[in-house]
């Protein structure tokens, strides 16, 4: 009888729980460290990590940055979007819900999965979509671990962040994209509520 070589790993979406005391801490899968010049983000049907494009100018995201496996942007996530900004006929973006992770250490790669917990958020619209952006510490990291609540971390920290999600879309030579806003920054207790509905709508969308 013949073994089979072939190993399968699991889809970074579909195939990685969230983690068991989610939303409080979460898995998060990493797409791009802080020294990547392009721009990768994991194939939905393969699930392998993809070159999607070149960062523009020298603007590279200065957090760890991925998803939250088994988590989705749709009609929910796209409702306290609305309600919290008065805006009507928000949607969900249709992918997993984003993170970014800040760590003390360098971490030199992405694809891989680590432990993080929420301490606020952004709420971004992306041309009338919902694009939340969840921050998030490494569980026990050095400088980061006991942070709790965003407002405890360093306004140049917030800052820097905030620049990079309204400007990471930028063309050379055009102007900034009008369609993204960064309406809100949010605390811990937003963020685990968003993190929650983003749950309950992926398995509105592809089941438990």
């Amino acid at each position: 009888m013949k073994k089979s070589h072939l190993s399968f790993r699991a889809h970074p979406w579909h195939g990685v729980q969230p983690g068991p005391n989610a939303p409080h801490v979460i898995t998060c899968y990493i797409e791009i460290v802080p020294t990547d010049t392009m721009k990768f983000e994991v194939d939905k049907e393969t699930g392998i990590l993809r070159l999607d494009r070149p960062q523009k100018f020298s603007n590279h995201c200065p957090t760890l940055y991925g998803f939250i496996p088994r988590t989705y942007c749709g009609k929910g996530i796209g409702q306290l979007c609305s309600k919290a900004t008065g805006k009507k006929g928000i949607v969900g973006d249709g992918d997993a819900m984003d993170v970014c992770v800040l760590t003390s250490r360098p971490i030199l790669h992405s694809d891989i999965i680590l432990n993080a917990r929420p301490v606020g958020g952004f709420r971004m619209i992306d041309g009338g979509e919902a694009d939340d952006k969840i921050i998030a510490v490494l569980e026990n990291d050095d400088t980061y671990g006991d942070i709790e609540d965003i407002s405890e971390l360093p306004k140049g920290t917030i800052d820097r962040l905030h620049h990079y999600f309204l400007t990471y879309k930028q063309v050379p030579g055009k102007a900034l994209p009008a369609k993204v806003q960064v309406s809100k920054i949010y605390n811990k207790k937003t963020a685990l509520t968003v993190i929650k509905q983003s749950m309950q709508d992926y398995s509105d969308e592809f089941g438990s």
